[in-house]
């Protein structure tokens, strides 16, 4: 890939194209006889990683509330030539994630795998968040993870069987998230989470791995984030630019990481998390532009407590 500058010259070519969709990074059937269970798995990336593993002969559960997205995610992976089953679940409900456990394991059985990959969130200044706003996201991202890792380990636990935990995360983890308060502490909160439970799990057979992806743009976006009212400069012109990597990723390379570090081949790789974005977060300026506050970034007028 070589990128073109706004003044129309040739410029640096940045990292190469993944192999085509379709492809796979480990061999055929490496999931034969699993069952991988994706929370959020009938939109966006979350769909991308469960066609992964429908790829490699995995069973997939998609979990989720959204009767629409239990539909998109079946036809995703059968479409991939994968065997699919949804099941309702609202993570941030511990009785309902139960519910759900009790019906995979009366109709396909216990997950081997769990993907964490349900989640809110929404740009907004701090000042402007609501307790309702905070809940909403704190309770799908980390409270979700907690309650359906938590569902997963005990029954593994109990069964004397072994199994993989992927949550889901996100760079501001470790730098913070102006803009992003409630999903950002959220997302700090999983990466640790992932390492606690690692240490803890570990005896038990039970691999606990975080991953975090950068920009990946698909379809599925809400428009409260890629919209024209959503984050600033999202789907623009120089989106492809926004990355060291002079690209933004391509959702096979989010699902190609998420079925390595689940499978038997990252068998002593556990309380780790990868990042997949490009060296994005990891970006320093010598010298940065001018500081823009939050609320003028996100086009917001002076607050008021009014």
């Amino acid at each position: 890939m070589t990128t073109t500058s706004q003044d129309g010259a040739n410029d640096l070519p940045g990292l190469p194209e993944p192999p085509a969709e379709g492809a796979s990074a480990l061999p055929a059937g490496t999931f034969a006889g699993k069952l991988v269970a994706v929370t959020g798995g009938g939109t966006g990336l979350g769909k991308a990683i469960a066609t992964e593993f429908a790829r490699l002969g995995a069973t997939v559960a998609v979990l989720s509330r959204d009767p629409d997205h239990h539909a998109a995610g079946v036809a995703a992976i059968e479409g991939a030539g994968g065997q699919a089953t949804a099941v309702r679940c609202d993570v941030r409900d511990p009785a309902l994630v139960a519910a759900a456990f009790e019906e995979l394991a009366a109709s396909v059985g216990l997950p081997d795998v769990l993907v964490n990959n349900a989640a809110g969130n929404f740009p907004v200044p701090a000042e402007d968040l609501s307790p309702n706003g905070w809940r909403a996201v704190v309770g799908s991202v980390l409270d979700g993870t907690f309650h359906c890792s938590r569902e997963f380990g005990r029954r593994h636990i109990a069964a004397g069987t072994g199994g993989s935990i992927l949550n889901i995360g996100a760079s501001y983890a470790w730098t913070g998230g102006p803009g992003f308060v409630h999903s950002a502490a959220a997302k700090a909160g999983v990466k640790n989470l992932t390492e606690t439970l690692a240490v803890e799990w570990a005896p038990y057979g039970i691999r606990v791995n975080g991953l975090v992806p950068g920009l990946f743009p698909h379809e599925d976006e809400a428009a409260h984030i890629a919209g024209p009212d959503g984050v600033p400069g999202r789907r623009d012109a120089d989106e492809e630019r926004r990355a060291p990597a002079l690209r933004t990723g391509r959702r096979r390379e989010l699902g190609w990481a998420a079925t390595f570090l689940a499978s038997p081949y990252a068998a002593y790789i556990t309380g780790h998390t990868l990042v997949v974005d490009g060296a994005n977060w990891q970006r320093r300026a010598m010298l940065r532009e001018p500081f823009t506050p939050i609320r003028e970034q996100l086009g917001r007028g002076p607050f008021s407590l009014e």
